[in-house]
């Protein structure tokens, strides 16, 4: 976990079981359930499974891996240029883009596993 979802869980990961067919968002929820100070965060937290970014309403599979990721700074809203595709992008998108690549290169903390 990073930042504020870090201090209110005092934890980096957390593994928890949620039922079969199960969403991140149901998984998020589970976790708001136990540490009531995340409902804050719901609506700016971003989600990622199995390293790649995702939506909420992402079903879930038995060993998938979930990291909630909070909000990422994204300067003034500028459009800069994605270094793959030379196209613009808007900074916050690339902020996030940056995010989710540290969840795959394993630099981001897990958050619950499935």
């Amino acid at each position: 976990m990073f930042a504020r979802l870090r201090e209110v869980t005092g934890a980096s990961e957390l593994t928890r079981s949620i039922p079969a067919g199960s969403t991140a968002g149901d998984a998020w929820q589970a976790l708001v359930a136990e540490f009531p100070q995340l409902a804050d965060h719901t609506s700016s937290i971003s989600v990622a499974v199995n390293e790649e970014y995702a939506k909420p309403a992402t079903a879930l599979r038995e060993g998938d891996e979930v990291a909630f990721l909070p909000p990422v700074s994204g300067g003034d809203g500028a459009t800069e240029r994605d270094p793959e595709s030379d196209a613009p992008e808007r900074a916050g998108e690339t902020a996030r883009k940056n995010a989710c690549e540290g969840v795959r290169r394993g630099d981001a903390p897990r958050l619950i596993h499935v």
